[in-house]
Formats: structure tokens, sequence, C-alpha cells
């Protein structure tokens, strides 16, 4: 069994890779995003409010150690108009702050270091 999962859930398609050491799936990942960014942003949508392109999330990259009983999770949400945001936790989820001189995947792999 490998040590981390990568989920790359985009639109409706939802892609999953394993990976035996933490440095392969954070580059995996950062691939994964490129490819998303590629596509150019997502347009502004009306629906009871106006949701500029910032606002919506065009694909969730997330890594996961699996382990017993869920193990932990963390990972990005590349927005609509191209920025990403990183986040730590399943259903609890919170926002990962890195400092200025650490990109998201940074984030991701502190936060999943060991």
């Amino acid at each position: 069994m490998s040590g981390y999962r990568l989920t790359i859930r985009h639109g409706s398609r939802v892609r999953r890779e394993s990976f035996e050491d933490l440095g392969s799936a954070v580059i995996a990942m950062e691939r994964a995003v490129d490819q998303v960014r590629a596509e150019g942003p997502l347009e502004g949508v009306r629906v009871l409010r106006d949701f500029e392109p910032g606002d919506r999330v065009a694909a969730r990259i997330e890594l996961s150690t699996g382990g017993w009983l869920r193990g932990r999770e963390a990972g990005v949400d590349v927005m609509g108009d191209g920025s990403v945001v990183a986040y730590a936790g399943g259903m609890g989820r919170r926002q990962l702050e890195p400092p200025p001189d650490e990109s998201a995947f940074d984030a991701v792999r502190r936060e999943l270091g060991d």
C-alpha cells in the first residue's frame, strides 16, 4: 500500500493516484494545478448573487495519508481566477496561510510531513 493518495476533483471528473513518498505526491499536485490553470479562468456566474471567478473553485486537489481511521489530509483549491488556496483537514477544513517565502505546496508539504 502506498503512503500518499492524490485525489483530483476537476468538474465532474475525479482521478486518483498513489505515491510512496510525499515529495513525488506534491510534484504531481503541482502538475495537476498547472493543467487546470492552462485551461484559463472560469467565467463569473449569477445564482441568487454574483460569483466572480475568484469566488469559484475550478478544481480541488487533495493529498491523504490514508492510515487507520482516515489519516491526515491537506490540499489546494484552484480558484477560477487561477489563484491557489491551501487547506488542511477533511470535514473540519481550515485554510493554511503559508509565510511570504513559501508556496501553497510548501504549506501542504509541511502539514503532511512527519
